[in-house]
């Protein structure tokens, strides 16, 4: 393959990584064990995934000083790939329930990467009740985001459990072109004919993209001076405990929900899906908060991605930029709060569909500007953020997949947090539910497995106000498997809310 350059938004996620704060991102794939599985299916499957030696991008590429003009780093092929390294095994004690399993994954989110290899780890685990069995992939985030994960997702897998059985393993899948050492050397030097040309583009967008960043940062005074507008802003955010230091330390709590029940609410409100999800979360975090005597008097905002990337751009890396929304957390009322939020996410959509798509990529830099600085200063976690927590909602396959003849139950996102940003929720849509993954430092945000019962509620909340209790629609079990029921069962109970002195 030919080099590849990191774009800034790439590059940054190197740069502000530390033994605290690796900058790498996961899923945890569960799935249900075929019922004609023999009773080596695991041993089997390890030794399989350690003999497999065809690597694809981005599985195959490890990063690598540019001694051109250009500094940045590049993404060459690796020839040597140890799997040794990259693929291990894990085991819980039988049987292993999901509080068991986000213990598990949290010690392996707190791991960084190994950035002179590939950066990416495949951890098989055995051993989960109710004949499942998961894997924990991670990959650095400089290398995909949310979009790019999911096609790889899709990807690795087959929507046909007969097709899925010999299946290679997912970094095998897409095999890439190869390029000779003299070609990928060409490509390192560039002639000065290919310099000026690129220089001569990269001025033509600027002059043409100066003027609409201008215009963009503009309407952010603006609303700052009238924040009538509704438009939530980046650093007017209140501090909280969520915005401190971090340790290297995480934790990882996983929560899903039928999408009939979440769209039902979304119509009923006349909003959208994602507004619902992140009306679940503030009134999670604002219940969270209160309980701990630490809710701000300000509301809570969320930095949201949104992806940027075509259609048809099959590309590895980032293509996002931010939009920040209020999170309603000193609302008492569900109404008043859903509707909030709406006009919140409303005025920043708005905001950002304005610049044209070649400004994108200067926008989301200049906007993370600050934040970088902060990281790459030691400030980080002293000062204002940007956004109190960073809440994703990536949109996945809407059927069943299946790899060496097993179903896929549910896909778990676990996320970064940082100096600043000691907790991350992400979610993703699969096969008719909605995986939400908690990501959070261990010392900042204690109890996190309540954080995930309370978005529950804050759901049967919502129900009970937008919806009449004889119009609820029939819907699935909530989840697929009997662990999330147990997993409720062995939770700490709930302090109920001190009153307050008067």
């Amino acid at each position: 393959m030919n080099p590849l350059r990191l774009n800034p938004l790439d590059a940054a996620w190197i740069v502000t990584e530390s033994r605290a704060t690796p900058n790498h991102v996961g899923g945890l794939l569960q799935f249900k064990l075929p019922i004609d599985a023999p009773q080596d299916f695991m041993r089997k499957l390890m030794a399989s995934f350690r003999s497999h030696r065809e690597f694809a991008q981005p599985w195959n590429q490890r990063l690598k000083q540019s001694f051109s003009k250009n500094p940045s780093r590049i993404w060459i092929e690796d020839d040597a790939i140890d799997l040794e390294y990259h693929v291990r095994h894990a085991a819980l004690p039988w049987p292993g329930g999901e509080r068991e399993l986000g213990e598990l994954v949290g010690r392996l989110q707190s791991t960084p990467l190994d950035l002179s290899r590939p950066p990416w780890e495949c951890t098989i685990i055995e051993g989960l009740e109710g004949n499942r069995f998961a894997m924990f992939i991670k990959m650095h985030h400089s290398l995909i985001d949310g979009i790019s994960g999911v096609k790889l997702l899709q990807a690795g897998m087959s929507t046909d459990r007969a097709k899925s059985l010999n299946f290679p393993p997912f970094w095998a899948t897409g095999k890439a072109p190869k390029t000779t050492a003299r070609k990928r050397t060409e490509a390192l030097i560039p002639t000065v004919t290919q310099a000026l040309a690129g220089a001569v583009q990269e001025l033509r967008v600027q002059a043409t993209t100066v003027p609409q960043l201008a215009m963009a940062f503009g309407k952010m005074v603006r609303s700052a001076i009238s924040p009538e507008q509704g438009m939530a802003l980046p650093f007017v955010a209140p501090r909280s405990v969520l915005n401190g230091r971090v340790r290297e330390k995480r934790r990882f709590a996983t929560q899903q929900f039928s999408l009939d029940r979440m769209k039902a609410v979304a119509k009923a409100a006349d909003c959208t899906l994602n507004d619902v999800v992140l009306a679940m979360c503030g009134a999670a975090l604002r219940r969270f908060l209160d309980e701990r005597d630490s809710l701000p008097e300000q509301p809570l905002t969320a930095g949201i991605p949104v992806s940027v990337r075509p259609k048809d751009d099959d590309r590895n890396g980032n293509a996002i930029t931010f939009i920040v929304s209020t999170l309603g957390t000193n609302i008492a009322d569900v109404r008043e709060r859903l509707s909030a939020i709406r006009q919140s996410v409303k005025q920043a959509k708005e905001h950002v569909q304005s610049l044209p798509r070649q400004a994108m990529m200067q926008y989301t830099v200049l906007l993370m500007a600050p934040t970088i600085l902060t990281l790459l200063t030691g400030i980080g976690g002293r000062t204002r953020p940007m956004f109190n927590i960073t809440i994703s909602n990536v949109p996945g396959p809407d059927t069943p997949l299946y790899f060496r003849g097993a179903e896929m139950v549910a896909s778990y996102p676990a996320s970064i947090v940082t100096h600043g940003q000691a907790l991350n929720i992400t979610c993703q849509s699969y096969a008719g539910f909605m995986n939400f993954g908690f990501t959070g430092c261990h010392s900042s945000v204690p109890s996190m497995q309540r954080l995930a019962v309370y978005t529950a509620d804050a759901l049967a909340e919502m129900e009970a106000t937008f919806l009449p209790q004889t119009a609820l629609p029939k819907v699935a079990a909530v989840p697929r498997t009997p662990t999330k029921r147990k997993a409720k069962a062995v939770e700490a109970p709930v302090r109920k809310p001190r009153k307050k002195a008067a």
